[in-house]
C-alpha cells in the first residue's frame, strides 16, 4: 500500500511490516506545546534515528502517537531492516506505509537505488531522504494515511544510474511486503484519475494465520502521461486490472509515467485499511482531503507535543545529549501498540482495538506502566482491547499483530497488565469481571495450542508446583522447553491473578493463587554452583550457590549452565525455538525474578549482605544483559534488600554508556520498552510491574514533574543536586514530611505531590531499615 519498496520478515521476531511502497521515479525506470524550561520546543531533543542500527530495529518514519500507518524508506539491509529503515550506507528499496518498532529479526528485500549520505531528516511527523536518481522524498502521516511529496530536479533531464534521461518521473506500487509473504490479491490503475487501490493477504511475522491488507493511493501534481500493471519483468500499458489468479506468488504492481511536473514536485497520498479498499479510499479524503503537507506536519507535531507535554523537566546542567536520551526514549515508548480502532475486520464490537502488541513479554515491564502514568487514558484502552481479544479469540494475548495470534515467549503476561491497570484502578469502561475471567483462563484452562495463546503444563503446574522439564501430562501442544523461565512467569502471573481476586473480594481465590505464586522455590537447587569448565579446561566461575535449576517429573533436579544464554556464555541459543529451559536469559538472571517475595529469595540466596554481594556481581562480571527488558528490574532490586544507593549507581552506569543519543543509544532491539526504562530511570522511578510499588531513585534532572490525571503535578525534585557524583539519597521529604521508604505508590501519580532528595556523595542509611524496603508476600504483602 505505498508506492514501491519491499519489506521482508524477521527470524526471529520478525516484524509484521506490510509494504506497499512507493519508489519514485527513475528507481524503477528500468522497468501549544509544553517544553522543558527554557521554552525550548522537546521536539528539538527527539532524535528519531536513535536504535536504526546495532539490532535496535526502531521505527524512525513519520507517524502519529499509536499510529496506524508509519511511513518511511525501507533499506536493503537484511540483517537490520526489521522496521524498513537502517542507519548505514545500504540502498533503499522504496517507501512502505505500515510497520512495527523495536522487534527482533531480519528481513529480505529486492530491487534498490542508493542514498544520498548525510540527507536523512527525520522528527517527529517527518522523515525525509535523498536518492541518487535525483529524487528528494519528504513524508508524514495521519492516523490511517500517509503523505509523500516527491521533489524533483528543475531541469529537463536528469542523472540515473550514470545515465540521462528525461525528467518525466515513474512512480509504482508493488504489491508486497517485507518479508515477501503476500499470496493472491488485487491491483488497478484508474487511468484519468491516477488512483491505484488493491490489497494482498500477507502472513505475520512472529505467529500465526494471515491478514489482509487494502490501500488507495492518489497523485497530484502533475499530466499523466501513461499507465498500467506490470507481473515480474512484463509491462502493460494495455492493463490496468490484475487479479487474484494473476498476482498469485510473483512481483506484480500498478504504475503511471507523469509529464514533468510543473512545480517539481508530486504528492502521493496512500490511504491504509484492514477493512476494504473503499474504506482504504475514505480514510485518505476524511484524513487529508487537500494534499496539504505542511499542515499535516504541523498537526502531528502537535500530536506530539500534546503527548510529550504530560512530562516537565528543569534540565540545569543536562547536557544535550542526555535531553535527547531522555526525550526520545519517551517518544518512543508510544510508537506502539498501534490503535486500530475501526478497522478490526474480525469481530463487530465498540470497544477500542490495538495491535501490535510486540510482544506482551517485552512490554509489560516498562512500557505499559510507564503509560499508565504518562497517558492513563490509552494504556484504559490497551487495557479494554486486551479483554476484548480474550471474549472474541477465547484468551488474552502475549503477543498479537496483524489481527493474528503471535507467538508466547515466557508466561501469559497480559495477566499483570491487567493486575497492574487494576492495583492502578484504571477503570473507565472497563470490564473488571470479565477481565479477572480471562485471567483466570490462563491459570486454570490450558488451550490447545499454547504456542500462541495461554499457558502449558497447565495440569504438572497445578499438581507438582512447577513445570517439568520432561513433562507428558499435557492437554495442548506446544514447546516443551523454558520450563525454569515459565516456572517462574507463571508463579508471578499468578501473584498478579491473587491481587485482582484480594481486589474483588473472591478469598479463596486470592489464597489459591498466592499459593501458587510461591512455585518458584520448587526449582531452587540450592546446591547449584557456579563453577564450570573453560575452553581450557580450567575450572572458572564464582564462589555463588544456590540457582534456578530444571527439574525432572520424578523430582530429581536437571542441569543447565547457570550463564547459558549470557553474553559470557552462549547468548544466542535461548530464543524462541530453543532447546533449553530458561528464555533469552540464564538461571543466573531467572533466580532474581520474585517480584512478589523478594525477602524470602535474599533469605534463600544467604541474607541481605550475601544477595548485594551476588546482585553487585551479576551486574559487573557481564552476565547481565541490558538487551532484554528481564534487565530491567535487577538494576533496582538492590532496593530490597536496603541498599536503594547501590541502584542509583547502576543507573548511571547503563545511562548513558548503554542508552544515549547515538544512532546505536539503545543496548538491544527497542520493543518501546528499551525508550521506557531510559525515560523512567531520568525520571528516578521504576515500577514493580502488576504491583502498586515504584522504586525511587535520585532523578537525572534537577527536577521533574508529572501531570496528574487529577489535575496536578507530581514532582520529584533534587536538592543539591551539583556534583556528578552526588548520586546517593541522605534524605527525603514527600510534601514538606520526612519520607524514609526508598519505594513510593501509584497515589503519588495520581493525586500528585512533591518528594524532594538531599543528595550526596556516599551511601547514607536512607531507606535501609526493614520498614523503608518494598513488600513482599512473606513479609505481609
Amino acid at each position: 500500500m505505498a508506492p514501491f519498496i519491499k519489506s521482508a520478515p524477521r527470524s526471529r521476531r520478525i516484524v509484521a511490516v506490510l509494504a506497499f511502497a512507493v519508489l519514485a521515479y527513475v528507481l524503477i525506470v528500468a522497468l501549544t506545546a509544553r517544553s522543558i524550561r527554557g521554552h525550548v520546543d522537546v521536539l528539538s531533543y527527539v532524535d528519531p534515528l536513535i536504535g536504526t542500527v546495532n539490532g535496535g530495529h526502531v521505527f524512525p518514519g513519520a507517524t502519529l502517537p499509536y499510529g496506524m500507518a508509519k511511513a518511511v524508506a525501507d533499506a536493503r539491509n537484511h540483517a537490520e531492516n526489521a522496521a524498513g529503515f537502517v542507519s548505514d550506507d545500504s540502498h533503499i528499496l522504496g517507501f512502505s506505509h505500515l510497520h512495527d518498532s523495536g522487534t527482533g529479526g531480519v528481513l529480505g528485500s529486492l530491487r534498490s537505488t542508493p542514498r544520498i549520505e548525510g540527507s536523512v531528516r527525520a522528527r517527529p511527523g517527518y522523515f525525509a531522504i535523498g536518492l541518487s536518481n535525483s529524487v528528494y522524498t519528504e513524508m508524514t502521516a495521519t492516523a490511517h494515511t500517509a503523505l509523500y511529496r516527491f521533489n524533483f530536479p528543475a531541469s529537463e533531464e536528469v542523472e540515473s544510474d550514470g545515465v540521462l534521461v528525461p525528467n518525466n518521473p515513474l512512480v509504482l506500487i508493488e504489491l508486497t511486503d517485507l518479508a515477501n509473504t503476500r499470496t493472491g490479491g488485487y491491483l488497478e490503475v484508474f487511468p484519468d484519475s491516477g488512483r491505484m487501490v488493491g490489497n494482498g493477504t500477507f502472513r505475520p511475522s512472529f505467529g500465526t494465520g494471515n491478514y489482509k491488507a487494502h490501500f488507495c493511493a492518489d497523485f497530484q501534481g502533475a499530466v499523466i502521461r501513461k499507465s498500467g500493471t506490470f507481473t515480474q519483468k512484463e509491462v502493460s500499458e494495455r492493463t490496468k486490472m490484475l487479479d487474484e489468479r494473476t498476482l498469485s506468488g510473483i512481483s506484480a504492481g500498478t504504475w503511471i509515467h507523469f509529464a514533468r511536473p510543473p512545480n517539481n514536485q508530486i504528492m502521493a497520498r496512500v490511504g491504509l485499511s484492514f477493512m476494504s479498499v473503499d474504506q482504504a479510499c475514505r480514510n485518505a479524503e476524511q484524513e487529508i482531503p487537500d494534499f496539504g503537507f505542511e499542515a499535516v506536519v504541523q498537526a502531528s507535531e502537535q500530536a506530539w507535543r500534546e503527548k510529550l507535554s504530560v512530562v516537565q523537566v528543569d534540565p540545569t546542567g543536562m547536557s544535550r545529549d542526555l535531553l535527547k536520551t531522555f526525550w526520545s526514549g519517551l517518544y518512543r515508548a508510544m510508537l506502539s501498540p498501534e490503535d486500530y480502532t475501526g478497522e478490526n475486520p474480525l469481530w463487530d464490537s465498540s470497544e477500542p482495538y490495538f495491535d501490535s502488541f510486540y510482544c506482551i513479554w517485552d512490554s509489560f515491564r516498562a512500557q505499559h506502566p510507564l503509560l499508565t502514568i504518562i497517558d492513563p487514558e490509552t494504556q484504559t484502552r490497551m487495557v479494554r482491547t486486551l479483554i476484548d481479544v480474550y471474549k472474541h479469540a477465547g484468551k488474552l494475548p502475549d503477543c498479537r499483530m496483524s489481527f493474528t495470534k503471535g507467538y508466547t515467549q515466557g508466561g501469559s503476561n497480559a495477566d499483570v497488565v491487567l493486575a497492574d491497570a487494576f492495583v492502578k484502578n484504571l477503570t473507565e469502561g472497563i470490564d473488571w469481571n470479565l477481565g479477572y475471567e480471562a485471567v483466570v483462563s490462563d491459570a486454570e484452562e490450558e488451550p490447545e495450542d499454547w504456542t500462541v495463546e495461554g499457558r502449558g503444563n497447565v495440569e504438572s503446574w497445578h499438581k507438582l508446583g512447577y513445570i517439568p522439564s520432561d513433562d507428558k501430562q499435557t492437554f495442548g501442544t506446544g514447546p516443551k522447553t523454558r520450563s525454569i523461565s515459565r516456572t517462574a512467569e507463571y508463579a508471578y502471573d499468578d501473584f498478579a491473578i491473587a491481587l485482582m481476586a484480594r481486589g474483588l473480594g473472591k478469598t479463596d481465590d486470592e489464597k489459591k493463587y498466592l499459593w501458587r505464586s510461591n512455585n518458584w522455590k520448587n526449582l531452587y537447587n540450592p546446591e547449584q554452583d557456579d563453577q564450570y569448565q573453560d575452553e581450557t579446561g580450567a575450572m572458572v566461575g564464582s564462589k555463588f550457590k544456590g540457582f534456578l535449576q530444571p527439574r525432572l517429573l520424578n523430582g530429581s533436579f536437571h542441569y543447565q549452565h547457570t550463564r547459558l544464554c549470557s553474553p559470557i556464555y552462549e547468548q544466542h541459543v535461548c530464543y524462541f525455538d530453543t532447546r533449553y529451559d530458561t528464555y533469552e536469559g540464564s538461571p543466573w538472571l531467572y533466580t532474581f525474578y520474585v517480584p512478589q517475595d523478594m525477602a524470602s529469595l535474599i533469605s534463600a540466596l544467604g541474607g541481605r549482605d550475601a544477595f548485594v554481594e551476588r546482585l553487585e556481581y551479576f551486574h559487573a562480571s557481564g552476565i547481565q544483559y541490558m538487551g532484554n527488558e528481564q534487565g530491567f528490574l535487577p538494576t533496582f532490586q538492590f532496593h530490597y534488600a536496603g541498599r536503594p544507593g547501590l541502584s542509583s549507581y547502576w543507573v548511571r552506569q547503563y545511562v548513558p554508556a548503554q542508552f544515549n543519543s547515538s544512532i546505536n543509544g539503545i543496548p538491544g532491539n527497542d520493543d518501546c520498552a528499551m525508550g521506557s526504562f531510559a525515560a523512567l530511570a531520568f525520571m528516578g522511578f521504576f515500577p514493580v510491574a502488576g504491583q502498586d510499588v515504584y522504586l525511587l531513585t535520585p532523578p537525572l534532572f534537577r527536577e521533574v514533574s508529572l501531570r496528574t490525571p487529577t489535575g496536578g503535578l507530581a514532582t520529584i525534585r533534587n536538592i543539591g543536586h551539583g556534583p556528578a557524583d552526588a548520586i546517593y539519597v541522605q534524605s527525603a521529604r514527600l510534601n514538606g514530611r520526612p519520607y524514609t521508604k526508598n519505594w513510593i505508590t501509584h497515589d503519588f501519580f495520581y493525586n500528585g505531590g512533591v518528594l524532594e532528595f538531599v543528595l550526596g556523595r556516599r551511601e547514607s542509611s536512607w531507606g535501609t531499615g526493614d520498614e523503608d524496603v518494598p513488600p513482599s508476600l512473606s513479609t505481609g504483602l
